[in-house]
């Protein structure tokens, strides 16, 4: 097997995935999983697809993460991992999609509109 590339995007983060065949060790912009992701919650994320096929240990992948923060870059590569096992073996797709893995999270930041404090709030209104 050679090298699987993927991507995955949530909110501002995207991750790009290339996995092969290996022990199960997962690089992150040159550092360890946990290293880069120190949570236990967001390592249990990135791992989510991993568990639910039963694949642990089973491939290694190399990730480059960029852009956004910690919650939007795990689920970025939880998504990007997603893919590129459905790529391996399409039959796992079903599993994967009824957990939500494989659908894009299309929510973003709603930009400050000039004028007013923040995107939807506006200054005090004042009759007098």
């Amino acid at each position: 097997m050679e090298y699987i590339n993927a991507i995955g995007r949530r909110k501002s983060s995207v991750a790009r995935v290339y996995m092969s065949e290996g022990t199960g060790k997962i690089t992150i912009n040159k550092k360890d999983l946990t290293e880069y992701f120190p949570s236990a919650i967001l390592q249990y994320v990135v791992k989510q697809p991993l568990m639910v096929l039963g694949c642990e240990g089973k491939y290694d992948i190399k990730v480059n993460l960029d852009g956004g923060g910690f919650t939007g870059q795990s689920q970025a590569l939880r998504m990007a991992i997603a893919r590129a096992l459905v790529k391996v073996n399409a039959e796992d797709k079903k599993a994967l999609k009824v957990q939500g893995f494989l659908t894009r999270d299309s929510r973003e930041v709603e930009r400050k509109k000039p004028g007013q404090p923040k995107a939807r709030r506006r200054f005090q209104f004042s009759k007098r």
